[in-house]
């Protein structure tokens, strides 16, 4: 069983962002693999495992993407691929067609990836790709079986829990809970050093630069305003309720 895996490097999440002249500082920062990416790869080896197949990592993004698929590569993927190219958009549009570009040309039988990116949450790489794929697609999953053909998953559904039979070929996005992502261990870090490791440009794909134009453009770019002290009314109910409609009155635009 041929398996793929689409993996973003993110931001740690437990960095501080900061923008200088209108982009985000990538100054010092720690980069790790999007979480959501990192329950997919942990099930892709799992089911790897189980079923005496091939983990493929792939990514499309800056060179420095190279850290997360060595990491990747380190937990127990087999290979990885990087396509950078900065004739290559960000936004979901322009990655989910050159991941199509490429994955079309190949063998596979499940496609898993994170539910979205902790960077910007759009969480539509996965969607496109399964469109342009021509395969199903099913999002936010929390339980995967795979046996003869079939995927058997449960998916979460904003609290409630759906269980879905689809064919494969299917691309699948992993939601938290799926499973416990494995650390590398230093065996697992050293074998990764002689993994098979491609690095493409769009020269390679089967795509023009002409079909990556954007679908979205950033208007721009701000922090939220930071979060002031709450407070606390007194007195009797009746009052508090008077003193809150006359913040709300003056303070906002919900009267």
């Amino acid at each position: 069983m041929n398996i793929y895996v689409l993996l973003k490097q993110t931001f740690d999440t437990e960095e501080t962002i900061t923008i200088e002249k209108g982009t985000i500082s990538e100054d010092g920062v720690q980069f790790v693999i999007n979480p959501y990416d990192e329950y997919a790869v942990e099930e892709a080896i799992q089911l790897r495992d189980q079923t005496n197949g091939s983990v493929y990592v792939i990514s499309v993004g800056p060179e420095r993407s190279a850290e997360a698929l060595r990491t990747a590569l380190a937990m127990g993927a087999d290979e990885a691929i990087l396509i950078h190219d900065d004739r290559i958009g960000t936004d979901e549009a322009s990655v989910s067609k050159v991941l199509a570009a490429y994955l079309g040309d190949q063998a596979y039988d499940v496609i898993l990836g994170g539910y979205f990116s902790v960077d910007n949450g759009a969480g539509q790489v996965g969607i496109r790709l399964a469109k342009l794929l021509n395969i199903p697609h099913v999002g936010s999953i929390t339980e995967l079986t795979v046996d003869a053909g079939t995927a058997m998953v449960k998916r979460d559904a904003e609290g409630d829990t759906e269980e879905i039979e689809v064919s494969l070929p299917a691309l699948l996005t992993a939601q938290q809970g799926l499973n416990e992502p494995r650390y590398p261990s230093l065996p697992g870090i050293m074998k990764a050093k002689k993994k098979p490791f491609t690095t493409l440009n769009l020269d390679d794909l089967s795509i023009s630069e002409d079909a990556l134009v954007s679908k979205t453009t950033r208007l721009d770019l701000s922090l939220p305003e930071k979060r002031q002290a709450g407070q606390k009314l007194t007195g009797e109910p009746s009052e508090q309720v008077k003193e809150l409609v006359s913040q709300l009155k003056s303070k906002t635009n919900l009267f």
